[in-house]
Parts: C-alpha cells; sequence; structure tokens
C-alpha cells in the first residue's frame, strides 16, 4: 500500500527548544493550546490521548527530551481513522534564538482527511506558537470557528 497522504508543517516558536517540548508533553500546558483534557505517559508505548471535540488516540513511538516526538494517532469512534492509524514526527530545532517544529502527518487514509487535518494543524500550531511563547491562544473554539 502506498502512502499518498502525508501533511508538512513547520513553525517557528520564539521559545526554547525545552519549553516547546514541554507544550507538547505535559498535559496541563498541552489544554492551554488544544483539547480540554490530555493524558500523556511520553516515553515509547506511552499513551498519547487528548479530548476536544473528539477523542484523539495513539501511542508514543519515539520520545528523545527536547528534540524529537513520534506518536500513532487516531480518532475514537472513527473507522476512517481510527486510534493508532496514523504517524505523527515532531522534530524540535535551534533557529533563530527559538525553535523550529518540523512534523509530518503520515498515513492519512484519503486527500480529504489529509486538507481536514492540515486545516487543523495550521489552526492548533498557530496557538502553542502563541502559548510556548508566554502568550494567552484564548479560547481554543477549533479550526471550523477559528
Amino acid at each position: 500500500m502506498t502512502d499518498p497522504f502525508v501533511l508538512r508543517r513547520e513553525v517557528q516558536i520564539a521559545a526554547p527548544r525545552a519549553t516547546v517540548f514541554a507544550f507538547l508533553t505535559d498535559p496541563e500546558k498541552i489544554v492551554g493550546w488544544m483539547g480540554a483534557e490530555a493524558t500523556m505517559d511520553a516515553h515509547p508505548g506511552g499513551l498519547y490521548l487528548i479530548k476536544g471535540r473528539g477523542t484523539a488516540r495513539g501511542t508514543f513511538r519515539e520520545v528523545v527530551p527536547v528534540h524529537r516526538l513520534a506518536y500513532s494517532f487516531g480518532w475514537e469512534g472513527r473507522d476512517d481513522m481510527p486510534p493508532d492509524s496514523t504517524l505523527i514526527e515532531i522534530d524540535l530545532l535551534d533557529r533563530d534564538g527559538g525553535t523550529l517544529l518540523r512534523m509530518t502527518h503520515s498515513g492519512l487514509p484519503s486527500e480529504a482527511q489529509r486538507v481536514s487535518h492540515g486545516r487543523g494543524w495550521a489552526y492548533y500550531l498557530d496557538r502553542l506558537v502563541i502559548a510556548a511563547a508566554g502568550g494567552d491562544p484564548g479560547i481554543d473554539r477549533g479550526p471550523s470557528e477559528a
């Protein structure tokens, strides 16, 4: 099976890698920019769970503090993209006095899901840029209401 539905994003964040990493792995920090509830067990084999408009669930595959995260991802109750069905890889690089976040979301089941998740990632990465730099991204209204 080929994997043509891949999404890539890059954002520059005015914060050090350790701060950005915490905003990706600490449940209290995550809910400041995404979702209403988060459970993170950030080690290989650990649980990735975020509840918001839906419940996203996966398993951490790779955790290299302040450098890299890789985890499976999908949605509870969705046959088209169930938990653990896709892969998210995030690399954090020192760049221009802050952090360059490079994200790849692979294994998406269709072009429609690639487009939909592209909107979601654009929305949430914009919120992460604000939160990790010490700002308030406001109420999470979700990408459809952004």
